[in-house]
């Protein structure tokens, strides 16, 4: 089988609050309509990772995108402009505002570059999350928590990412609510949008990807296919606890 071709890949990429390092000689690579994951427990600098592929955090080490390098003067709005985008853990909504307007602000940047098709991608957005058409009107600070999940994500996709990168998707939602969301994602790669997710819910997140990392205190301790990583039993006794095996 012929590998695809490499969205985006980072090497030996650090990062450093003060004189304390949260990311070191990290490398990992995104290939096109892949959804991979990083699994690890809190605190091991997977948020810190996102947010310096976002461009929120300066890094020390390569970053290239599609082929292009992207240094620390590669501002956000620049990333989300060439596919690019980030759902944080807190979600950041706009609680005053409706959920029909936090989708078209998700757009903005398409809007402000004369792109009058984001009408379109609201439909496509409606198909993936019909709660959200169905509360279109409603603040989204009234919404619960899963609805929130999609809502985030849902404005992230009005953008028409290529790489869709999500911190915690999971966190503080329901059982059936994971589930929902996970199979949201994995529609995504159907949909030809690439996945980076990070995840504390090892055994779902690696259910749903291709390719897995696990990050611990700053390193990439494991890394290979999820399906492999799903079955190494230093997976299995340090995430998925003993109903890992089954």
């Amino acid at each position: 089988m012929s590998l695809r071709p490499v969205l985006l890949e980072a090497k030996d990429l650090s990062v450093s609050y003060g004189k304390v390092e949260a990311l070191h000689k990290v490398s990992l690579t995104i290939r096109e309509g892949e959804i991979v994951t990083v699994i690890g427990p809190n605190g091991a600098g997977k948020t810190t990772l996102l947010s310096c592929l976002m461009g929120l955090l300066p890094g020390r080490g390569e970053v290239s995108y599609v082929g292009r390098a992207l240094g620390n003067d590669f501002e956000v709005e620049e990333r989300v402009g060439l596919g690019l985008t980030l759902v944080p853990e807190k979600r950041e909504l706009f609680a005053d505002m409706s959920v029909e307007d936090n989708l078209l602000l998700g757009a903005f940047d398409r809007y402000r570059r004369g792109d009058k098709d984001f009408r379109t991608t609201m439909a496509e957005v409606y198909g993936i999350f019909p709660r959200l058409r169905e509360r279109a009107t409603q603040l989204a600070g009234t919404l619960s928590g899963g609805e929130r999940q999609m809502l985030a994500m849902g404005r992230a996709l009005m953008a028409k990412p290529k790489l869709l990168m999500l911190d915690e998707p999971s966190l503080g939602l329901a059982p059936l609510i994971i589930r929902e969301i996970f199979r949201t994602v994995s529609r995504l790669r159907e949909m030809g949008v690439s996945v980076l997710l990070v995840e504390q819910n090892a055994r779902a997140a690696l259910q749903v990807a291709d390719f897995g990392y696990v990050l611990e205190t700053g390193e990439i301790s494991l890394a290979g296919p999820s399906k492999e990583l799903a079955n190494d039993p230093r997976v299995i006794e340090a995430y998925l606890g003993l109903g890992g095996k089954h």
